[in-house]
């Protein structure tokens, strides 16, 4: 089931989906599924030891991992904007990029963090491409691409990149080869709407997109985009990338699976 409509390779989303289960098990679940690519938001406490083990028992590819972003629970959204966190930024990096090559990741993402007060915005964007700048030669090493992603602003009131305008212009401005977006539907869809148009006419900058439907981001199917046109629209853009499945299943993960037959 990674290969799903108009030949595009779907990964499942393993800290949404399957939750039913802990997160080691949910590789299993995956593969039983169909799947070849899954992704995490944060691996916690389960030991990379362990997640590699997964993989490759299953034949599976972990295509996403996010670097640290603090008590992302308890509202943290990473630290790219903080120039009091460039330390911490440092090892986050650094940890992450071990984990990534521990576990065969080409693609982490790094969340730009909530805007600080007192701050200007205009100079935690600048922080923001600074950061990405000096991170980028390390990643490249590691042959790792950088994702920066927008969150609506509904769900992340102080999220300091929300539209994919704002992301665009700040990696325009780092101007890395593998320093890319990570171009969320659900979160553009209630932004700004305009997906496929977004899509298609950025997509050398695009590095990964992900997917649920609006509103209550659940499954594609359940709410008001038109997934069918975007996916053909999206293949025919080229896009060979992964497209992962960050929704909150409707039902039972399995019994929300049917929309990749469209």
């Amino acid at each position: 089931m990674s290969a799903g409509p108009v030949g595009l390779t779907f990964a499942a989303n393993l800290s949404m989906l399957f939750t039913d289960a802990p997160l080691i098990e949910r590789f299993a679940r995956a593969r039983a599924a169909g799947f070849r690519a899954v992704e995490v938001q944060f691996l916690g406490d389960t030991p990379v030891d362990r997640v590699k083990h997964e993989l490759d028992r299953h034949g599976l590819e972990l295509v996403l991992l996010n670097f640290d972003v603090g008590d992302f629970k308890g509202g943290a959204r990473g630290y790219l904007n903080d120039p009091a966190q460039a330390d911490r930024l440092r090892r986050a990096l650094d940890e992450g990029l071990e984990t990534a090559r521990r576990l065969g990741v080409r693609r982490m993402n790094a969340m730009a963090g909530n805007l600080l007060p007192g701050v200007p915005e205009a100079v935690q964007h600048e922080t923001v491409v600074e950061n990405l700048r000096k991170a980028a030669p390390a990643a490249a090493s590691a042959g790792v691409t950088i994702l920066v992603e927008a969150l609506n602003r509904f769900d992340n009131p102080r999220y300091a990149l929300t539209t994919s305008a704002a992301a665009l212009e700040v990696l325009r401005r780092v101007n890395q080869p593998n320093v890319r977006f990570q171009y969320d539907c659900f979160h553009m869809q209630r932004m700004e709407g305009n997906l496929t148009e977004t899509v298609t006419k950025n997509l050398a900058w695009i590095g990964h997109v992900q997917v649920a439907d609006v509103p209550g981001r659940h499954e594609p199917g359940t709410g008001e985009i038109n997934f069918p046109f975007f996916f053909r629209a999206l293949a025919g853009a080229g896009y060979s990338g992964a497209v992962g499945l960050e929704y909150v299943p409707s039902g039972p993960t399995e019994a929300t699976l049917g929309w990749l037959k469209m």
